[in-house]
């Protein structure tokens, strides 16, 4: 895998008037990678997706595609963008078949090769028996492989996502999600804005959390957990009371701290598997009947929260 990133952020800046919609933002992602950009509504997402797609232009700084410049070469760097708004807009009497036809000739595609192309985006995205179907008529899941489709149409390495799955039913976000997951799989890099982090949590190799314009964190999910909690994180539930549970646990070396909510418990844990075990044998000797316990993964909801203060720029 090329280890050279595909998509470069070098201190963006975007203000309207005196407000600072995007501030110093900076990061990279590389082929193959899927990275999810969150934060609160008005945090700054969309502009700097925006200018990413060149479709702004910034007040400071620079974004490369591969290398190429979105500022000073904005044509050289459109070819390889994919830029997927969070809503599809409909065309009246309009075929699925005739809107690809019109966006692949848009993108400078013609005769044999734009016939392969609106071919291979249709199969690809599963709408090649649905080619005659009304846009109009469409489903929001439907109207959203439609625009997919319509992104890929010229073979693009970024993709850039806004909201892709918002209105989905829970199986077409998992459809949507495994397409996406496909798609880096062939090598292209993905930025991909959305409020359900769980959905997110489950693609993506690392995120970008930004809050009123500003860069608050951005990596590994799972680098970015291990800075929230250094220690282990465990579920627990007992059929004994809570008062002899909290007692046992009290008692136990290695228990940090303990938080409990209707009968369940999360215990930050200083040890290893081996301590873990031997807490875990400790609860079945003392006749605390213990029904549930496993590690605490600390999830994309519980970062965000952690991250971020909730307020508006």
């Amino acid at each position: 895998m090329n280890d050279a990133p595909l998509l470069e952020v070098r201190h963006l800046t975007r203000h309207f008037d005196d407000v600072a919609a995007v501030e110093d933002v900076s990061f990279q992602i590389k082929p193959g990678e899927i990275w999810g950009f969150i934060g609160p509504n008005g945090a700054g997402k969309t502009t700097t997706m925006r200018i990413c797609a060149t479709l702004d232009l910034p007040t400071k700084g620079d974004v490369l595609v591969n290398g190429i410049s979105v500022l000073a070469n904005p044509d050289n760097a459109r070819g390889k963008i994919g830029f997927m708004p969070d809503a599809l807009g409909t065309y009246a009497d309009t075929t699925i078949e005739e809107y690809l036809d019109f966006f692949a000739r848009a993108c400078g595609l013609r005769g044999d090769m734009l016939a392969k192309r609106i071919q291979s985006v249709a199969e690809f995205t599963e709408l090649g028996h649905l080619m005659g179907r009304m846009m109009d008529s469409l489903s929001k899941g439907m109207s959203q492989r439609l625009c997919l489709a319509k992104t890929l149409l010229h073979d693009p390495q970024l993709l850039i996502l806004d909201e892709p799955a918002s209105g989905l039913d829970p199986r077409a976000r998992v459809d949507f999600r495994e397409l996406i997951r496909a798609l880096a799989n062939q090598g292209k890099a993905v930025l991909i804005s959305s409020h359900i982090l769980s959905e997110l949590s489950e693609t993506c190799d690392g995120v970008i959390v930004i809050e009123k314009g500003r860069l608050v964190r951005e990596g590994k999910v799972e680098s970015l957990a291990s800075n929230v909690s250094k220690n282990e994180l465990l579920n627990l539930r007992c059929l004994a009371k809570t008062s002899d549970v909290e007692i046992a646990l009290a008692e136990h070396p290695g228990v940090l701290k303990v938080r409990e909510s209707e009968g369940s418990f999360v215990i930050e844990f200083d040890g290893d598997e081996k301590d873990i075990a031997d807490l875990l044998k400790t609860l079945v000797n003392k006749n605390l009947s213990p029904v549930e316990f496993h590690w605490h993964r600390i999830d994309l909801e519980e970062l965000f929260l952690s991250f971020t203060e909730g307020t508006l720029s």
